[in-house]
């Protein structure tokens, strides 16, 4: 299973890569292989400000439609422009071309509330 070291992660599965005052966010390998074949992704939230845990989208498999949550609180500022037409992207590269929305970070301090990749590892087992 690949859990990035550089990564932080949430114990619902989603990762967040921080550069500078901006921070990239998607679901894990782990969570994606649950999820089986993703088939859609709706994020409305663009321009928003949400907190910390909220829910900033839905994730569309096959056989079931999750939530995603926000690993820290900050303002969506970008949408993965290629999910529109390829969703399965999240499947083939979680933590690269997969990746969901670019956000300003709001709080810095929140990142010190997430799992490091070993912390994280354990989660899944």
């Amino acid at each position: 299973m690949n859990v990035p070291a550089n990564l932080k992660y949430t114990e619902d599965h989603e990762w967040i890569r921080v550069e500078g005052n901006e921070a990239f966010i998607g679901i894990t390998e782990y969570a994606q292989q649950q999820l089986g074949d993703i088939v859609f992704v709706e994020i409305e939230t663009i321009g928003e400000t949400l907190a910390m845990g909220d829910t900033f989208g839905t994730i569309e498999a096959v056989k079931t439609v999750s939530d995603l949550f926000l690993p820290i609180s900050g303002e969506i500022v970008e949408l993965n422009p290629k999910l529109e037409s390829a969703p399965e992207l999240i499947n083939k590269d979680p933590y690269g071309e997969g990746w969901m929305i670019r956000i300003k970070i709001a709080d810095a301090n929140e990142l010190n509330n997430l799992l490091s990749a070993d912390a994280y590892k354990e989660t899944i087992g």
